[in-house]
């Protein structure tokens, strides 16, 4: 199916035609003001409220990618202790990339390098922490494709969104490391979180209790 841009409005159709470029679609996602509301907003509320948390992210990035002519797609990254993420992925040269929103500086985009989806889940690994420096990142879904999801009307409705990123209890996942790699993994240092923390807005992060 291709993009449904008879959906849209003409200020709507403007913008997804003025992200031409996977950098474009990242730089507009990274200047959305994070969202921490538990709702999800369509691409058109996305516009319309300029706000925006990860699975909101990964479906504006998703369709605009579909308006430039890839398959609409996003994974999910499960992760224990903190929040699971949703990535907007497409592929290129026989390589995978990745466009997402972000209250973490260090979960956002890849670059098209990835052969595999799971060398794109692992490029996450060292860099998918809670607030108490716990390397958290575990699985990573199958695909999952909107192109034919109510005949893309999910682009503009103005219901909760959060039954598709339910579809993903359903959907396979893969585990990325095993129970004894678990036992030893490291805490990130506190430079790194710094890092990852940088410009982020802590309502919107995942603290877990520390007894």
């Amino acid at each position: 199916m291709l993009f449904p841009k008879e959906l849209l409005n003409e200020k709507e159709i403007g913008l997804f035609n003025s992200l031409s470029t996977p950098k474009l679609i990242q730089d507009y996602l990274d200047n959305l003001k994070y969202n921490h509301g538990e709702d999800c907003k369509s691409p058109r509320k996305v516009i319309q409220k300029r706000t925006a948390h990860c699975s909101e992210g990964a479906l504006f990035a998703t369709a605009a990618l579909w308006n430039l002519g890839h398959s609409p797609t996003i994974i999910e990254l499960k992760a224990i202790n903190d929040d699971d993420h949703i990535i907007a992925i497409y592929k290129e040269n026989n390589c995978f990339w990745a466009l997402a929103k972000s209250n973490f500086t260090t979960l956002r985009s890849r670059e098209p390098v990835y052969k595999n989806l799971r060398e794109l889940a692992m490029s996450y690994f060292d860099f998918y922490f809670n607030t108490i420096r716990e390397k958290t990142l575990r699985e990573f879904s199958d695909q999952f494709y909107l192109s034919n999801l109510e005949n893309g009307r999910w682009l503009t409705c103005n219901k909760d969104l959060n039954y598709i990123m339910e579809t993903f209890d359903n959907l396979p996942h893969t585990k990325l490391i095993g129970s004894e790699a678990e036992k030893n993994l490291s805490l990130v240092s506190q430079k790194l979180l710094e890092a990852g923390l940088l410009g982020s807005n802590p309502k919107g992060l995942y603290n877990p209790k520390v007894d």
